[in-house]
């Protein structure tokens, strides 16, 4: 298999490179470390006598996010140090501002091609290999098959869209996965998917459920947030979070606020998904006559400001702990998968999402059994939801109170997760 794949991608590759430079120019910031993508990771210090060093690699800023306990934890134990490297410029940003003192170095993860992979394991020398979710890479495993190095998903999870894709080409796909010797599962239904596709994976649990804070955020706390976005100190104020929205969910949420404000005090804290389509949404909130203010302009933000564009990388964790009520993104039609509701069940704050969240369903079936978060079935019903829980604030800080409660419920996968890398040799 490991031939087939060296013979067969590098033509897969120059056909699907236009669209790779596009994406590349589009996003920007792909020039920073470029070289680190051929393979030169940069020199690092000698590992340290009775530690091993632990490759851990996470696509983006939602999978940096996410392994922070994770990393924490596998420092504090004393057996491992870390390097860790992210494939995209925004993922490499957040690598350096949050772990610095916790990796003993951040790169940028190479090629999955030969030479590219080769290179870059012979500088970092590693002793045992992570990977974060879904990601696959067959060159890094077959690199470390070969040097007889053990490699390990954590957090793993199988879309809906990729167990299709795995289904139909098990021939592939199960030996790939074979070449892990540990997989973690995030939740039941993945762990029965990797059970289809042949391996036997252990059931860890999300350690998405361990990033978020412990409790919801102390009201002091809370108001000087929301001050600092613009959104005053009226305890009567409700705020609605659009939480990594997609196109078209932008415009849904600004008509909503709109209505809403004939009769309440209606702000809106708006994070798309993707900071570079900022000049999309710009146009559509300065479309609506509202006050706003963008947060990438790094000035601050004046009281009375109605909508907050926050188009800024890695903040939706703290700005979430400033909203009353929060939209899932990534949950309408024509998108497909949801973005994570558990930082806002963390936070303390009252859940909608529309009926394509499958990338989450087992989290949502949890919340929605407890009361925490309400489904839409069409993005019809989301003004007349959020008309219910506006002028009945009661009902959103119950919902709220129950997904704190379910989330506090369903922490320690981090710590289960540790474990069972440690005792991994």
């Amino acid at each position: 298999m490991t031939w087939a794949y060296r013979i067969l991608f590098p033509p897969l590759l120059l056909l699907a490179l236009p669209c790779y430079l596009w994406r590349m120019l589009r996003r920007g910031g792909y020039r920073h470390g470029f070289s680190q993508r051929l393979g030169f990771f940069p020199k690092i210090a000698p590992k340290t006598p009775g530690k091993r060093r632990v490759w851990v690699q996470a696509v983006s800023v939602g999978e940096i996010e996410a392994i922070g306990p994770f990393l924490l934890q596998l420092k504090d134990s004393g057996a491992a140090e870390v390097i860790l490297t992210t494939t995209t410029s925004t993922g490499y940003a957040l690598a350096q501002a949050r772990y610095a003192n916790v990796a003993s170095a951040i790169g940028i993860f190479p090629a999955d091609l030969w030479p590219c992979s080769a290179m870059a394991w012979r500088r970092i020398q590693p002793d045992q290999v992570i990977l974060v979710e879904g990601e696959l890479w067959p060159e890094h495993l077959a690199q470390a098959n070969a040097r007889g190095i053990p490699a390990m998903l954590i957090n793993g999870r199988i879309s809906d869209k990729s167990f299709a894709r795995h289904q139909r080409f098990r021939w592939i796909s199960t030996p790939l996965l074979r070449r892990f010797q540990l997989i973690c599962a995030g939740s039941e239904e993945d762990a029965r998917r990797f059970r289809t596709l042949g391996v036997e994976p252990h059931l860890t649990g999300n350690i998405k459920f361990d990033v978020a804070g412990d409790v919801p955020t102390a009201s002091e706390e809370r108001q000087q947030l929301r001050e600092s976005l613009g959104f005053g100190h009226d305890p009567k104020t409700i705020v609605l979070l659009g939480s990594s929205t997609w196109a078209g969910e932008e415009k849904l949420l600004l008509e909503c606020v709109r209505k809403l404000r004939s009769h309440a005090d209606v702000r809106l804290l708006l994070v798309p998904r993707h900071s570079e389509r900022r000049k999309d949404v710009c146009a559509e909130i300065a479309a609506t006559g509202l006050a706003w203010h963008q947060r990438s302009t790094q000035t601050p933000a004046p009281t009375g400001t109605i909508v907050h564009l926050a188009d800024t990388t890695g903040e939706l964790r703290q700005l979430t702990r400033a909203a009353d009520i929060a939209f899932c993104g990534k949950s309408l039609p024509p998108n497909e998968g949801g973005q994570t509701p558990v930082e806002c069940a963390a936070a303390g704050v009252a859940l909608l999402y529309g009926p394509r969240m499958s990338n989450f369903r087992d989290i949502c079936q949890g919340l929605e059994r407890v009361g925490a978060a309400t489904r839409l079935e069409r993005a019809a019903e989301l003004s007349s939801e959020l008309e219910k829980l506006v002028r009945d604030p009661s009902l959103a800080k119950a919902m709220a109170a129950r997904g704190a409660a379910w989330h506090q419920s369903n922490r320690g996968a981090t710590a289960r997760t540790v474990a069972l890398v440690l005792n991994l040799r």
